[in-house]
């Protein structure tokens, strides 16, 4: 059996940006990766990330929102902070971790999103798809 890198996307509540980044990378490396997300002050899954994760097809409506102290000992390879304030207040992973900063901006208004967030929602989960796709050619 091959062993797959261990990779964790963290953020402040691990609401919108980890979780969405958590669920694309799932979906398009989960054959390479255990793909893991956190946040340094976890709150829930935002209802607008799980909106626009089913518009892929891609399922985040089980996902956790998790504290990053979960993960400190699991082994990760990888550590990507996807906002600033994560990546300020991220604990040091033990071992040899890649460690990578996307500052990523959130799209959070309040936990009552309307459609009209959805649009900010949508341009967040189409970054990180660019960005997850650039990981995984270099």
């Amino acid at each position: 059996m091959i062993k797959k890198d261990k990779i964790i996307f963290i953020c402040t509540g691990n609401a919108c940006r980890s979780q969405i980044a958590e669920g694309l990378m799932r979906h398009l490396a989960s054959d390479k990766f255990e793909v893991y997300s956190a946040g340094s002050r976890p709150t829930r899954v935002h209802p607008a990330a799980i909106t626009v994760m089913r518009e892929l097809g891609i399922d985040i409506s089980s996902n956790t929102s998790d504290p990053i102290s979960l993960f400190i000992n699991k082994g990760m390879d990888t550590v990507v902070t996807v906002c600033d304030n994560a990546s300020k207040t991220c604990p040091v992973f033990p071992g040899r971790v890649e460690r990578i900063h996307w500052s990523v901006k959130d799209p959070f208004k309040n936990w009552d999103s309307t459609t009209k967030d959805l649009v900010d929602f949508r341009k967040t989960r189409d970054e990180l798809t660019e960005r997850i796709k650039n990981l995984l050619k270099s």
